[in-house]
């Protein structure tokens, strides 16, 4: 089964921190830029980071520049959301999708979404 599935998200306090990973299965994400996304209510969906496939190259939407670390580990299968500095406007549904490469935090060509996974920021 061909899919993406997001893991680690959860409740933190103001100024903590999350790990977020995206893990494909049904093929390999070696070929795929990845993006990270996320939807608060009643907000529309945000472009969080992305990251190229071959030479990786990393872009952040400014509201997380600095905070925010994408990866990935192609042997694993796996890329990674690590969240720094947390503040309650990163509350929000995080999304990861694979696709063909990146327009700064644009993901074009995308073809697997994941079902997301919810972070609230919150004392």
């Amino acid at each position: 089964q061909v899919q993406l599935v997001e893991s680690g998200g959860g409740l933190v306090q103001p100024g903590g921190s999350l790990k977020l990973s995206c893990a494909a299965s049904g093929f390999t994400l070696d070929y795929y830029a990845i993006g990270w996304f996320r939807q608060a209510p009643g907000k529309e969906r945000e472009g969080v980071s992305c990251i190229s496939s071959s030479i990786p190259k990393t872009y952040y939407a400014d509201s997380v520049k600095g905070r925010f670390t994408i990866s990935r580990d192609n042997a694993k299968n796996t890329a990674y959301l690590q969240m720094n500095s947390l503040k309650p406007e990163d509350t929000a549904v995080y999304y990861c999708a694979a696709g063909r490469s990146c327009l700064g935090t644009i993901l074009l060509g995308k073809e697997y979404w994941g079902q997301g996974t919810q972070v609230t920021v919150s004392s």
